[in-house]
């Protein structure tokens, strides 16, 4: 293979996501040998591959709104996980009127999810109209719902955990009636699937780009900066209530304390992990996309090597400093310079 067309492989934007999953998939082969054999039982799709997809689905619904955001604002929202957690709160408290437990529905489940989806939506307004409006730092403006999240979360459940041992609720987040899939993995393809055609048949992606590189500039063509910011929060604080209703239905409950808790960490390094420029500009969902499955299939990989949970955040944040640095401007700068220099003396070694 000629060096140009190596380059050109290396330089593309998914080269790098693609290659973390393999090497992440590797080292769970090597760990585990029947790693990618799956099975039928009862039905059901059983095996390491079908549990690290539908354990990702939270984090993939994440990691869209999160690129998004990103992408715009040229910071992270890292409130998501406390808006998983409001959303199920609002959800399992009207469902159960009040009540620590219940098996049957005291209000309507349609009800339930809309209020649940409003109260997600108004998060992520809050959020956009600190940063977009004030021009308040993303992860500054979005660290008040982050530290009074689960606290609004625990005063609408008040301060209980609320329990829905309902079957058509505990679907979401298991099965729905014959099929072999899970339902959270149901949940995440159709959210990928909605949004990138939302993307791609409006001018919304080529919006959220011109503003992530240049906001000055897109003003200047009439493009409305301050509404395009603000909306892309309005939509990730969505995609967050999503997440927090399938995370709600796979433990048929509203705990404030534990849903989505450090998800937002894990959203931001699957956008990182996806070849996406954390100071904004443009994106790609796809690679975030990869980012994610890469990061769950890091997380079982931990597991099955015997790492606690409570050091999960200490490999990842290795994880986070190796990407970063791929990633900078410096970096590419060093390697380019090497390869020229070698380049230079491999030709005066040629013509010696």
């Amino acid at each position: 293979m000629s060096n140009s067309k190596l380059k050109k492989i290396t330089s593309a934007r998914l080269f790098l996501p693609i290659v973390c999953l393999i090497a992440v998939l590797l080292i769970n082969v090597i760990k585990t040998p029947d790693f990618f054999n799956i099975t039928i039982r009862n039905g059901v799709l059983y095996g390491y591959v079908i549990d690290v997809i539908n354990r990702a689905s939270e984090l993939v619904i994440l990691a869209v709104g999160m690129t998004l955001v990103t992408a715009a604002s040229g910071g992270q929202d890292i409130s998501v996980g406390a808006v998983m957690a409001v959303a199920a709160a609002v959800c399992c408290q009207i469902l159960s009127g009040g009540a620590s437990s219940v098996t049957a529905y005291q209000n309507s489940l349609v009800l339930a999810v809309i209020a649940a989806l409003l109260a997600s939506a108004l998060c992520g307004a809050f959020n956009g109209l600190l940063v977009a409006k004030l021009n308040i730092q993303p992860m500054v403006a979005t660290l008040i719902l982050y530290t009074a999240g689960r606290g609004i979360a625990q005063l609408v459940t008040n301060g209980q955990i609320t329990y829905i041992r309902v079957e058509s609720f505990q679907m979401a987040g298991g099965y729905i009636g014959k099929s072999p899939v899970p339902t959270p993995v149901l949940f995440a393809i159709v959210t990928v699937v909605i949004v990138a055609i939302i993307l791609k048949k409006t001018a919304l992606g080529l919006y959220i780009e011109s503003v992530g590189i240049n906001g000055k500039a897109a003003r200047l063509v009439g493009l409305n900066s301050t509404m395009i910011k603000f909306l892309t929060y309005v939509i990730c604080g969505v995609l967050a209530g999503i997440a927090g209703l399938v995370a709600s239905s796979r433990i048929y409950s509203a705990d404030a304390n534990n849903i989505g808790l450090n998800l937002e960490m894990d959203a931001i390094l699957a956008v990182a992990l996806g070849g996406n420029f954390l100071g904004g500009g443009k994106f790609s969902l796809i690679g975030s996309v990869i980012g994610a499955y890469t990061i769950q299939a890091l997380t079982t990989t931990l597991y099955a090597m015997n790492v606690k949970a409570d050091q999960l955040p200490v490999y990842k944040a290795i994880v986070v400093i190796i990407i970063v640095t791929l990633q900078s401007d410096v970096f590419k700068k060093f390697v380019e310079s090497h390869r020229s220099k070698k380049v230079s003396v491999a030709a005066e070694g040629g013509q010696k």
